[in-house]
């Protein structure tokens, strides 16, 4: 779980460690059988329900200038992903230069289904995915496990748990800040585990038939005449999971992955802070509020959204959540920090 004042001592960390010659590399891990699975949604829904949705803007600014500061950082970060990585859990760690996955390691981003979307820079990290894996991953808030992330590129190794111990106390006599040192050590742990035969991954060209269309409506049309051809369990959740969705999330959010493709990191985390501020605020709609009680608060996980249809959601409305927040006294765009060492545009994989 990611409280504010755990964001703000992170990026404090990280900032003066860049600058310590002392720190060679960070390691990053988490405690109990998560990575980290986000948890910064309750506490905004609850800002946002007294009336103080510019607190949750003040958390976003922080999380994601952390997000931007790692994804540009001169020292190697290695994320051990050992255990669940969900939401926020995915922006401190996907946007490092190393990501260890493991056989206990279970990634999504399920925000669609809370009525926000991929954020903390998934619009860039989820759009640089082989085909249009980033939009199947997005819109439906599929889970992935350690082989499937390294296969799709949001790992870069894979070590089994057991080796953990052993590969953080050889990481940690590395004497020298160039990657390449990790890197050897990284890749003498590193296995290559086999996709198990349901994998999503093992679908990537009906992904791609489906996921490459145009709007929301069209992915959906697709994967059901998939289904008419060919009955296929797999189809099905991933039908259900998109209707199951909220309809301005499941837009907003492939717009921001289509953009994403075309974006730097900073370009994409600005953006996102417009959109977030845009679901907090609730001119357009309340999903957000609607999916923290339905998912988290009641659990009866029976959502009403509003607007309740795809096609009520009209292109118009969408493009309200990529406008700046003109009417409010002192918003403001967010502003990132000046830095070096940014990261190539435009790259194969992650």
């Amino acid at each position: 779980m990611a409280s504010q004042s755990q964001t703000s001592r992170l990026l404090q960390l990280f900032l003066a460690y860049e600058e310590d010659p002392s720190v060679k590399l960070i390691i990053l891990k988490g405690q109990g059988r998560a990575f980290c699975a986000g948890g910064d949604v309750p506490p905004v829904v609850r800002d946002i329900q007294q009336g103080k949705w510019r607190l949750g803007a003040d958390f976003f600014t922080d999380e994601y200038t952390l997000n931007y500061v790692m994804a540009t950082y001169s020292k190697s970060q290695v994320s051990v992903l050992n255990g669940i990585v969900m939401g926020g859990g995915a922006g401190v760690s996907i946007h490092g230069r190393f990501r260890v996955a493991t056989e206990n390691t279970v990634f999504a981003m399920p925000e669609t289904a809370l009525g926000l979307f991929p954020d903390v820079g998934a619009s860039y990290f989820l759009s640089r995915l082989p085909g249009f894996f980033g939009e199947y991953v997005g819109l439906t808030g599929a889970k992935l496990d350690g082989a499937e992330m390294l296969a799709c590129g949001l790992a870069t190794h894979f070590v089994p748990s057991t080796r953990l111990i052993a590969l953080e106390t050889d990481l940690c006599r590395v004497d020298s800040s160039d990657p390449t040192f990790a890197s050897r050590i990284l890749d003498a742990y590193t296995q290559h585990p086999h996709l198990k035969q349901q994998s999503a991954y093992q679908r990537l060209d009906v992904i791609d038939r489906c996921f490459s269309r145009r709007t929301v409506e069209e992915i959906i049309f697709a994967l059901e005449r998939e289904a008419t051809q060919k009955p296929d369990d797999w189809i099905a959740a991933t039908i259900r999971a998109l209707k199951k969705a909220a309809p301005t999330s499941l837009k907003i959010a492939l717009r921001s992955i289509r953009e994403g493709r075309y974006q730097g990191v900073g370009q994409c985390l600005t953006r996102e802070y417009r959109m977030v501020c845009h679901v907090m605020k609730g001119d357009i709609s309340k999903d957000l509020i609607e999916g923290c009680r339905a998912i988290l608060i009641d659990k009866d996980r029976n959502p009403k959204w509003e607007p309740r249809r795809l096609e009520e959601m009209k292109d118009s409305m969408v493009d309200q959540y990529f406008k700046r927040v003109e009417e409010e006294e002192g918003w403001e765009d967010l502003k990132l920090p000046p830095r070096k060492n940014l990261p190539p545009l435009a790259i194969a994989k992650l």
